[in-house]
């Protein structure tokens, strides 16, 4: 068993992985301060409701986006569950080779994202990681990450929606009944969920299109994801644990 946390700018989440499936799933928010006792506690006490003790994963890999809670974390990790965490970044084999314009720039989880649905759905694929941004990523059957679409994600769009008009009320991001809206919530959900499905729906297209590639297979995840992937035939599988599961093939990969 190992643990894997990712860090996401709106999350950091926690999986207890075991022959490549997730047996058990926390979150903790990303924004809140916090000290590597603070981490180190929160996570034994996560664990421990699965009866999971510190000496319980034998290894621990770890993939971020967001630079400022890595010293705390790491010194977390290394002074609660006396392991040094294998790191995503330079020089671990991951299974994809980044030809991009600059390699750098890729984040660490959508490196984790496209190894983990190379690795289980084959190539090429497309993965969409419907976070705090949205991602679309295309990998070729090579396993060549080749080209990436970055865009605001659902709630992102929800907030701007409700931050920057004086009388939008802040709304439950939920598809309504109907994309005949009649009052304001259900017309504003209908703007952001249909809008987002669209955008989803046109983006697979064209980069069908452009790579050549029709019958391109389509994953998701995220959390969001399922709210989209439920509504359109342009996603082929919907995989809320693709970024765990990546986790667990990288480290198989580097030990």
């Amino acid at each position: 068993m190992i643990l894997g946390i990712d860090v996401g700018n709106t999350n950091i989440t926690l999986a207890l992985l075991e022959d490549g499936e997730v047996s058990a799933s926390f979150r903790l928010t990303t924004k809140t301060p916090r000290t590597s006792d603070e981490f180190g506690v929160q996570m034994l006490a996560l664990l421990s409701t699965r009866g999971v003790s510190a000496a319980g994963p034998e290894a621990v890999i770890l993939s971020s986006v967001v630079p400022g809670v890595m010293y705390s974390l790491t010194s977390a990790i290394v002074k609660y569950f006396d392991r040094s965490p294998m790191i995503v970044g330079t020089g671990i084999r991951t299974g994809i080779r980044i030809v991009t314009g600059n390699p750098r720039e890729i984040g660490a989880d959508r490196i984790v994202d496209a190894a983990a649905a190379y690795e289980l759905y084959g190539g090429p694929v497309l993965v969409i990681d419907f976070g705090t941004a949205t991602t679309f990523d295309l990998i070729l059957a090579d396993g060549s990450f080749t080209a990436g679409i970055t865009s605001p994600g659902i709630a992102i769009c929800a907030n701007a929606l409700w931050n920057e008009t004086a009388r939008l009320p802040e709304i439950e991001i939920r598809k309504p009944a109907s994309i005949l809206a009649r009052e304001t919530v259900s017309s504003m959900q209908a703007g952001l969920v249909y809008g987002y499905i669209g955008q989803t729906e046109y983006i697979v297209r064209q980069v069908k299109k452009e790579a050549g590639l029709p019958k391109l297979r389509v994953v998701a995840t995220g959390g969001l994801g399922k709210l989209i992937s439920d509504e359109t035939d342009a996603i082929d599988i919907y995989d809320p644990m693709l970024t765990m599961k990546g986790l667990w093939h990288i480290y198989k990969k580097n030990i």
